[in-house]
């Protein structure tokens, strides 16, 4: 897996955004017959969240996913969500220009091809062990976490 060679390479980033599943879930979702989704998240990234939070990090979850999940999931990190998103990288544009974030400033944490455009972008793409292949091969730092298995928390390592 490819690494930085320090462990607190990302201590003067500005932004992390993160995908939702296969980052914060391990891209299984459970549904019940009355059509209600649920998914399984690890509580040791809701402490990574919050250790960032207080460092002074900017942190948003990008999605594709519409289900309210998300929602629920970032209130109670404390952090914003922007989800059913078809563009990530025109919204990741849109949101760097208005806060004056470069994108240089910026680590991406994604699994999938509906990230890799807006991971292209950033001074830092970054992602689960098992991200997909074309999203490894572009990352500065791939994980040793799989998706849903503590990546925030890993990535908090790579700040503090």
């Amino acid at each position: 897996m490819k690494k930085y060679a320090s462990k607190n390479v990302l201590r003067n980033i500005k932004l992390i955004i993160y995908d939702f599943d296969g980052v914060f879930t391990d891209n299984k979702v459970i549904v019940r017959e009355d059509g209600v989704e649920s998914v399984v998240v690890n509580r040791a990234d809701g402490l990574a969240v919050s250790v960032i939070k207080s460092m002074g990090i900017e942190q948003i979850i990008l999605t594709t996913e519409k289900n309210r999940i998300v929602q629920v999931r970032a209130h109670k990190l404390g952090i914003p969500a922007k989800s059913g998103v078809d563009d990530k990288k025109k919204n990741l544009l849109s949101y760097c220009k208005r806060r004056g974030i470069p994108l240089k400033s910026v680590a991406y944490v994604g699994n999938d091809l509906n990230d890799l455009e807006a991971m292209k972008m950033v001074g830092h793409p970054i992602c689960p062990s098992d991200a997909y292949e074309q999203v490894r091969n572009i990352c500065k730092i791939v994980l040793e976490s799989a998706g849903g298995e503590g990546v925030a928390r890993e990535l908090l390592e790579y700040i503090k």
